[in-house]
């Protein structure tokens, strides 16, 4: 068979005519051996496509491109025969891949690599990921191996095979055998791998942003069918190009290169600079890098500090180092030599400017221009020689200037229309034209870079050709050099070689100057002078070779020498000049306008940037021809009047007033509502249509070029109106100046008003960016709070996804607005969202929070942009208003130092905003000062100059901030930053400002402590301040006089030390996670909305913390309660089989150390590891250390109590001990001996009959002399000792009615008392409801004492005693005598009811207790219990059993019990644990279970359980556990059964080893029975309960086969085990009887050992976990008081009031006659003063359901009505059970 690339079929395949239509198949080889490729290629094609003739090794080779029909697909097929040289470098293999690209544009499908296994060597591997990455990141997805040799003839290493394997699985495992393949198979490869894609070919990244016409196709797929060559641009491309037709390397392509590779750039081919990598906190760069590979990132990190010396930052001495440390790093010498040249600062300005991405060129010329330097027009190619104008990179630069007129501008300067002087210069001159125009411009500083400056040098790559521009601003003095704004532009390098940018210069010029030698014949430029000569624009030719004084030669031509004459003289004569010919011209310069001329590439033009500006362009036609003083009211109607009312109506309603409080606070949600109703009525402006629909494009780094564009477009569009208005301002207000000095009022007020009516045009015409994003937060806010969503328009317009829009903004750099200064209102919903959105796509970060306060205009944006390098607005006046947070990200290097993410800094607006009235002034500039300080890690206060009446001001808001977050646990710091200082260098002046500002914060410390009612005597009381490390001083901003000054690098350096201050400070500090960020900005606010924020203040972030505390703390508790109890069993075993006979208290230590130690190192890594929280955790340790240490040292003391109590008892009973034990030996020999009489008797029922009347005989006699125990009647005893104190027939009486039942959860205790004369003569005739309370308190607290006083009685081992009653009842009447009233005496009824109540409840106790005591104490009981055991003795011997068997059984059978037992006390343990895992009520902390408590209570609709809940609820709370526990043991649970199966095999198998090891020892010291008893007792004494004393002597005397006793011990424990695990299959089984302490007294102790304190207003219980906790009582929720009885005074109506509510309230409630106010509750003293009630909107749903459900059963209860100020609002009643629910699990 022939092979499948022969010639024959090469020759078949040439035949083959194409079909009609088909699709195009683009492929690529890639080989290290080029006849290999060549032979793949002809082979593929089915002809002979390549040339097989190696090409000469002088000619260089290109790739080469053929097509063919294979398979009836076009294929293009291209060969790349040079890739693998390794001489090629980094740009010339860039090259050469572009070339290869071009050949299959618009881009290849499939990738074919062609591989010889045997010759395929990790160097190979390495060159194949650079062209495959070269190509882009993808390109492993579109590529298959072919391999030219098969496994058996190729010879290969498996170093070489484990290569060959890792890019095989690279390629997906796509790979071919060419020996086993035929071209149909490639072809069928290839197409699999196309579908694989998409359809899609491999987009060259390269290319993408550089050509956005391919780029945007690309991206959908689309083929195309002609491409632009991307050769052409340079500027825009990652990569310089060489053109199509070069062959060898340039020179200057070279020193390129060369300077490329040295300024670490060739990497940025692919990658280009990214704001990103600038705008991020990076370790300082110093000013003069140590090499060259740091300058760029040296260059950029000072500018954008707006440090003008960043264009000094490469020197002579930098570059010697550098090419010293690169030694023979270089390819050759020749290399070096080529690359041993200075490297020009303009150099690197300008690689810096190519390799950057448009956003970045946008920030570069940004800070250029606020450094006062000329900025790049027209930019060259270097290499194709095409002119870029980027327009779009200068879109934002805006000038201010003033005119001679004193007439002030501000204008974006590429819509200015000014004349502008255009310098060139022909040949080499010997004057500098730079320096010239320096001189004209500002003499100060050198806004042209020019042959003088540090580090120039004649050898530069990139300026020639490059036009500069830059503009003259006066500021409107006499000194000025010109009268008006003037550009300069500046043609670097020689004219004469640049005709194109000559040209475009020339036309557009005012004046036209230009240096050259002279007008000889050396001029080699005389066509081109001859021409500017003829040209109507006035022409100064300035010669350098001439002498003579300035003539004018011509109308507008003017000559001037400059040989022998001064600098100063020269630049006289040329202003002089200039202003001359500039004051007869009329035409101006536009810089947009540059676009228009041709030869000129826009920036504009191309890619995203125009695709952006024409959707800008389309959103912004909407508000053509509108007025723009009217435009936001039209187009963002959802803010404006709408959203100013309903934030006021919102700050009414967290201040609430009137006399009934829940309808004022239903009245005012409605408004709102209706106010959002209002907005959402309006629907969406087609303005924010088309917005919002313009922030969804298919390309997602679409929307921020949008942004920017409408960001350039707004502004365009309202800057002149705001000029204009503000000249009409300002005449106003000089007329109004001049009115003041008249004292003609009326002109004054007529005047005030038009000022007004201006400020309001001011405001209306102020349109930007973040009002359509302030818009964007009101639709979603709005449409958030609509009850029923509307689906359609929500899901056509993506208005749910708008806070994803602005969390991308926000990543992107944009600030996000915080706090709305136009109503001073926090969007709270907005703003949540975002953050919300922000965490899911950045994680939930860690941020360090950085805020600044100053005064209005004092710096506080351009400070914090110079030290990130941000864009805050900074122009004069009101320029931030509000509050706005921007992100900057921690590079990876430094968050290992700084332990944080992203610093979040948050600019704000000005304190003392002229704006506003005094009083208005005073109260917001404290709510934002507080909310800032609130916010930040640290603050910078920042003060302009030294004035001390504007630092008093802002020092006693910024103190009186500080100390309100002292009071709520906030542990902010502070800088002060004093600005515009001059001579900062004078020391002994900084210290004397240092002592004054010290004083100046203790005064206003003094007196906001006054203010704040609290004790402060200093600032360092308040926060800690070092005064020498903490307070910064600032040299003036400008280096000069503005508008031509450039930033002071004095400033520039002040800025960089307090960064590097902050960053010192941020590593040693605790931050917050963005949702703890987002939890702060709540609580802040919502203190801040109430009118005292200390007192309303709601630490989320604390309550969090401490909640998750109080989790742990359970853990640790149950550890060792758990522990404890294990303990307390094994003691237990070894004290019964009397291993013991006191405990010490170091013995349960030893037992416990292990568990203590466990616990304290949890504790300890807690609080010392715990990442979020640590500063708040650290407030705690001290409190909780200690409760887990009590609590552990309580437990030891009980156990050791009880254990030796148990001990007392044992010996106290051991005569009876003894007695049991004489009763069974001779039960024993008596059974024994029957039997043995009986044994040939085969009649089982006469047998048991004769055990029947043996045992019967034996128990009489052996009881003969104990007398019976004696029956008790409780019940009778308590009738007869109250009876006692009151008639018999009235206690009878109370007996039978049975209404003491109900004592302790009554609603009124009217019926118990007997009014005083001194309150009927009032007219009171009911009881109020304090006094209800304090006779509720009196009843519980007697029952709990009763409760304590039962337990201690020792019932169950001493018997019940009637003396235990008489006590009860004395404890009654010693309580309710000691209650005095000055209103009320109780009736005897009262302590009747109460004592029969307790009675009843301590007779249940002690008739279980007195039971067990019977069962264990009363020997006839004791012995009939033991009748089944020696009936099986019995019925063994009567078998013939040995007495082995018989003992065996017997010992088994006891052991059987003991094996129970131990098995309930373990399992009692184990399935308390299981239920804290399983069941969630008690999962939790205290707040959880009371969520689960509520949820049970409203599923059963219970009203009396409601009752009892509400007033007892520990009470409560203890039989919920029990239910809970019971329901939880009555399911199935297979685990816990598993669990108790293993632990009766645990004992089984402890027996079946204590008997082997007591027949070892046995038969190896010949021992008897008596000694086997013992040594298999002693083995168990651990284990199991075993008395084996009756057994011993001459009942085992005959027992002498040991090892027959353990097989019987064997037999009998297996089946005594079985039949016990038969009896417990499920955990129902389990009898709660038979637990020596039962699962839920267990959880009862571990829960409810904490606070049980309650509201006196509402009864709402403080949810504390620990028992006399530290600091107040505190609830999440509270309660409406209509729950408790709370009534109106003086009438039957309930109060609906909520606590919260009604603390932030003007209204008042009384105690004891007395008035307090609510919000001053804690005045009340008593409880009152204990509890901690801040004001909450946030009320739980379930209550509203409750008082309506069970309104009638609450006034029959209570006696009260739900009538008058105490309706019901009919809003409570729409809510469901199921809503009840629900809100338990929202707000717990």
């Amino acid at each position: 068979m022939a092979s499948s690339a022969d010639p024959a079929h090469i020759r078949r395949r040439k035949s083959m005519t194409p079909p009609p239509r088909m699709t195009e198949l683009r492929m690529v080889l890639l080989g290290k051996n080029s006849s290999e490729n060549i032979r793949v290629g002809n082979f593929i094609l089915g002809i002979e496509a390549f040339d097989t003739k190696d090409p000469p090794s002088s000619v260089k080779q290109h790739s080469k491109s053929a097509e063919g029909i294979v398979e009836g697909r076009r294929i293009t097929l291209i060969n790349t025969l040079h890739l693998f040289d390794p001489e090629l470098s980094e740009l010339q293999m860039t090259e050469q891949v572009k070339e290869c690209i071009r050949l299959c544009s618009p881009g290849p499908h499939v990738l074919i690599l062609v591989l010889q296994p045997g010759d395929f060597l990790e160097k190979d591997r390495s060159r194949v990921n650079s062209i495959l990455h070269s190509l882009s990141d993808e390109a492993y997805k579109y590529t298959l191996i072919l391999k030219t040799e098969n496994k058996e003839t190729a010879r290969f290493d498996p170093v070489q095979e484990n290569i060959l394997k890792e890019m095989t699985a690279k390629c997906s495992n796509r790979h071919l055998e060419l020996s086993a393949s035929t071209c149909a198979a490639v072809v069928e490869m290839s197409e699999k791998i196309v579908k694989e894609n998409g359809g899609k070919h491999l987009i060259y990244e390269v290319f993408e942003d550089s050509l956005p016409e391919i780029g945007q196709k690309n991206r959908i797929g689309q083929e195309c069918g002609q491409t632009t060559d991307p050769s052409k641009f340079f500027t825009t491309s990652k990569t310089p190009i060489v053109g199509e037709t070069c062959s060898q390397k340039t020179e200057e392509i070279s020193k390129l290169e060369g300077l490329i590779r040295r300024l670490n750039l060739s990497d940025r081919y692919h990658r280009q600079l990214t704001v990103s990598e600038f705008i991020q906190i990076t370790k300082s760069s110093p000013n003069c890098p140590d090499s060259e590979i740091n300058v760029i990132e040296a260059f950029l990190t000072q500018l954008l500090m707006m440090d003008y010396r960043a264009r000094y930052c490469i020197t002579r001495k930098n570059i010697e180092l550098n090419l010293e440390e690169k030694g023979d790093s270089l390819v050759d010498n020749e290399r070096d030599k080529e690359n041993n040249f200075d490297v020009h600062p303009m150099d690197v300005q300008m690689a810096a400017f190519y390799f950057s991405e448009n956003f970045l060129k946008q920030l570069i010329v940004s800070k250029l221009s606020q450094c006062q330097y000329a900025l790049p027009l027209l930019v060259p190619n270097p290499l194709t020689g095409e002119i870029e104008f980027p327009l779009w990179t200068l879109r934002q630069i805006k000038k201010s200037w003033k005119t001679k007129n004193a007439e002030s501008k501000e204008q974006i300067i590429t819509t200015a229309d000014v004349p502008m002087v255009a310098f060139f210069r022909f040949d080499s001159v010997s004057a500098s034209k730079s320096q010239m125009m320096n001189r004209l411009i500002n003499e100060k500083h050198e806004t042209f870079f020019h042959r003088d400056c540090p580090g120039s040098s004649k050898k530069r790559l990139l300026m020639d050709g490059v036009v500069e521009i830059s503009w003259y601003l006066p500021s409107g003095k006499s000194t000025d050099h010109f009268s008006d704004c003037v550009a300069f532009c500046n043609l670097h390098g020689n004219a004469g070689g640049h005709e194109n940018q000559y040209e475009i210069v020339t036309r557009m010029s005012s004046v036209n100057v230009v240096l050259m030698t002279d007008f000889g014949q050396k001029n080699q430029y005389k066509g081109l002078v001859r021409r500017l000569f003829r040209s109507p624009t006035p022409l100064l030719c300035l010669l350098t070779d001439d002498d003579s004084v300035g003539a004018e030669i011509g109308e507008g031509k003017y000559v001037i020498g400059l040989k022998d004459r001064s600098q100063y003289d020269i630049c006289q004569e040329l202003k002089k000049t200039i202003k001359s010919y500039l004051s007869k011209q009329s035409n101006t310069f536009r810089l947009e306008n540059v676009a228009k001329h041709s030869g000129i590439k826009s920036d504009e033009d191309n890619g995203m940037i125009k695709t952006g500006k024409e959707t800008a362009q389309h959103i912004m036609s909407v508000l053509e021809h509108s007025d723009l003083y009217s435009v936001k009211e039209k187009y963002l109607p959802f803010q404006g009047k709408l959203w100013y009312d309903w934030c006021q109506k919102n700050k009414e309603l967290h201040r609430p007033h009137g006399k009934n409080i829940e309808m004022y606070s239903i009245e005012k949600k409605q408004e709102m509502s209706q106010i959002r109703d209002l907005q959402r009525k309006h629907g969406l402006s087609e303005l924010m249509k088309v917005f919002i629909d313009g922030t969804n494009p298919k390309v997602p780094e679409q929307k921020l070029y949008l942004m920017k564009w409408i960001e350039i477009l707004l502004n365009k569009l309202t800057t002149d109106a705001l000029y204009s208005l503000h000249q009409k301002y300002h005449e106003e207000w000089s007329k109004m100046l001049e009115l003041k000095k008249t004292h003609d009022t009326s002109q004054q007020h007529e005047t005030e008003h038009v000022l007004l009516t201006i400020s309001d045009q001011l405001n209306n015409a102020s349109f930007g960016l973040e009002h359509i994003l302030r818009e964007m937060g009101q639709i979603f806010e709005s449409w958030q709070s609509a009850e029923t969503r509307k689906t359609e328009i929500t899901e056509e317009l993506s208005i749910y996804s708008l806070p994803a829009v602005a969390a991308e903004l926000m990543i992107s750099g944009y600030p996000l607005e915080l706090l709305d200064g136009d109503v001073s209102h926090v969007p709270l919903i907005w703003v949540s969202a975002v953050l919300d959105e922000l965490i899911k796509k950045l994680g939930n970060q860690r941020v360090y929070v950085l805020s600044v306060l100053g005064i209005q205009s004092s710096g506080k944006s351009t400070m914090l942009n110079a030290m990130f390098g941000l864009q805050f607005a900074v122009s004069a006046g009101r320029c931030t208003r509000g509050a706005f947070m921007q992100l900057v990200r921690v590079s990876e290097k430094m968050k290992g130092e700084l332990k944080f993410d992203y610093i979040l800094v948050v600019d704000t607006e000005g304190l003392r905003a002229l704006e506003l009235p005094a009083i208005s002034t005073r109260h917001h500039d404290n709510e934002l000062a507080t909310f800032v300080v609130g916010l930040g890690n640290m603050t910078l206060i920042n003060i302009f100059g030294e004035n001390p009446a504007e630092m008093q001001d802002i020092l006693q808001i910024v103190v009186q901030a500080f100390l309100r977050m002292k009071k709520v646990r906030l542990n902010p710091s502070c800088m002060f930053v004093h600005q515009n200082v001059p001579d900062i260098t004078a020391e002994q002046k900084n210290m004397e400002g240092r002592r004054h500002l010290q004083e100046k914060l203790d005064e206003m410390t003094k007196l906001a402590a006054q203010e704040e009612s609290c004790v402060a005597e200093c600032f360092n009381d308040v926060i800690a301040f070092d005064i020498k490390k903490d307070v910064r001083y600032f040299a003036q901003l400008w280096e000069g006089t503005p508008p031509m000054a450039p930033q002071n690098t004095a400033y520039s350096e002040n800025v960089e030390e307090l960064r590097n201050a902050i960053l010192d400070h941020a590593s040693q500090c605790d931050t917050l996670t963005l949702t703890q960020f987002k939890a702060l900005i709540k609580d802040l606010w919502d203190a801040l909305l109430y009118e005292n924020f200390v007192f309303s203040f709601r630490n989320t972030l604390e309550i969090t913390e401490y909640r998750k505390l109080e989790e742990k703390y359970g853990t640790w508790t149950w550890s060792l309660r758990s522990a404890m109890l294990r303990t307390q069993d094994k003691l237990y075993t070894n004290i019964k089989n009397n291993q013991l006979h006191k405990i010490e208290y170091n013995d349960l230590v030893e037992e416990m150390k292990d568990t203590h130690n466990v616990v304290k190192e949890s504790m300890k890594s807690y609080f010392e590891e715990h990442q979020e929280g640590r500063d708040l955790l650290h407030q705690w340790r001290g409190t909780f250390e200690k409760k887990v240490n009590n609590l552990y040292e309580e437990l030891v003391k009980q156990a050791q109590m009880e254990l030796n109590e148990i001990i007392s008892q044992k010996k106290t009973c051991e005569k009876l001990d003894e007695q049991k034990s004489q009763y069974e030996t001779k039960l024993f020999e008596k059974s024994k001996e029957l039997a043995l009489s009986l044994i040939d008797n085969s009649d089982e029922r006469q047998r048991t009959r004769q055990f029947d009347s043996l045992w019967e005989n034996c128990v009489s006699e052996l009881t003969a002399n104990i007398p019976p125990m004696k029956q008790i009647e409780i019940e009778k005893d308590v009738i007869q000792i109250l009876s006692e104190i009151d008639e018999e027939a009235l206690v009878c009486g109370r007996k039978q009615n049975g209404e003491y039942g109900e004592i302790n959860i009554l609603g009124d205790y009217t019926k118990y008392v007997k009014l005083k004369k001194n309150v009927w003569k009032k007219k009171k005739t009911c009881l109020l409801h304090e006094d209800q309370d304090s006779i509720r308190n009196l009843i519980l607290t007697v029952i709990k004492q009763t409760k304590d006083l039962v337990k201690s009685k020792s019932v169950a081992q001493k018997g019940y005693n009637p003396g235990h009653i008489q006590e009860i009842v004395r404890l009654v009447k010693k309580a309710v005598t000691k209650h005095k009233s000055p209103k009320y005496e109780f009736t005897k009824e009262f302590s009747l009811d109460l004592s029969l109540y307790v009675c009843e409840n301590a007779k249940m106790t002690f008739e279980d207790l007195h039971k067990k005591f019977s069962s264990d104490s009363d020997p006839l009981v004791y012995i009939r219990k033991k009748k089944p055991e020696y009936y099986n003795v019995f019925q063994k011997f009567c078998q013939g059993a040995t007495s082995v068997v018989a003992l065996g059984g017997l010992l088994c059978s006891k052991l059987g019990e003991s094996i129970e037992q131990s098995v309930y006390s373990q399992a009692a343990n184990e399935l308390a644990e299981q239920m804290r895992s399983d069941l969630p009520a008690f999962n939790g902390n205290r707040s959880n279970m009371e969520k689960h408590i509520l949820k049970t209570l409203a599923e059963e609709e219970d009203f009396e359980k409601f009752k009892t809940y509400i007033l007892n609820p520990q009470g409560h709370c203890e039989s919920f556990i029990k239910d809970t526990v019971g329901n939880y043991m009555e399911k199935e649970n297979s685990k816990a059964v598993a669990l108790i199966r293993g632990f009766v095999k645990c004992k089984q198998q402890c027996v079946i080893t204590a008997a082997q090891i007591a027949t070892d020892e046995v038969i190896k010291e010949k021992g008897n029975a008596n000694m086997w008893l013992e040594q298999f007792s002693h083995s168990l004494r651990n284990e199991l309960e075993l008395n084996t004393e009756h057994l011993s002597d001459k009942n085992c005397n005959d027992i002498t086969d040991f090892q027959l006793l353990t097989d019987i011990v064997k037999e009998e424990i297996q089946l005594i085990a079985e039949k016990l695990k038969n009896n417990l299959n499920s955990v129902s089984d389990l009898k709660l009887e038979k637990f020596r302490k039962k699962p839920d007294e267990i959880l009862i102790e571990h829960f409810c050992q904490c606070c049980w304190v309650q509201c006196s207003f509402c009864k709402a219980i403080c949810t504390n976990t620990l028992k006399d906790h530290d600091g107040d009582h505190s609830v999440p929720f509270h309660r409406y008081c209509a729950i408790n009885g709370v009534h109106y005074r003086e009438t039957e109506n309930f109060s609906l009031g909520i606590c919260t509510s009604r603390v932030a309230s003007d209204k008042v409630f009384w105690v004891d006659d007395k008035k307090f106010f609510w919000r001053e509750y804690r005045t009340a003293g008593g409880e009152h003063a204990k509890w901690s009630i801040t004001p909450d909107l946030s009320e739980l749903p379930y209550w509203k359901w409750f008082v309506c459900r069970f309104e009638k059963n609450l006034e029959t209860h209570y006696k009260k009505t739900f009538q008058g100020d105490g309706q019901i609002p009919d809003e409570w009643r729409k809510y469901t059970k199921i809503d009840a629910i629900k809100s338990l699990e929202k707000y717990f």
